[in-house]
């Protein structure tokens, strides 16, 4: 585990940011029904 404060509070921060972007990414879902289809680059033939 973490023993020190300081790593473990940046640790702490970093997970609940991440979990609270994933919770408003999700909520934004098919939020746009009028969005045109977005081009996607294709790969490079090789």
């Amino acid at each position: 585990g973490i023993e020190e404060k300081s790593a473990l509070v940046r640790e702490a921060l970093r997970a609940l940011i991440e979990r609270e972007s994933a919770r408003r990414l999700a909520l934004l879902g098919g939020s746009e029904p009028e969005l045109a289809s977005v081009p996607r680059r294709q790969p490079a033939c090789a």
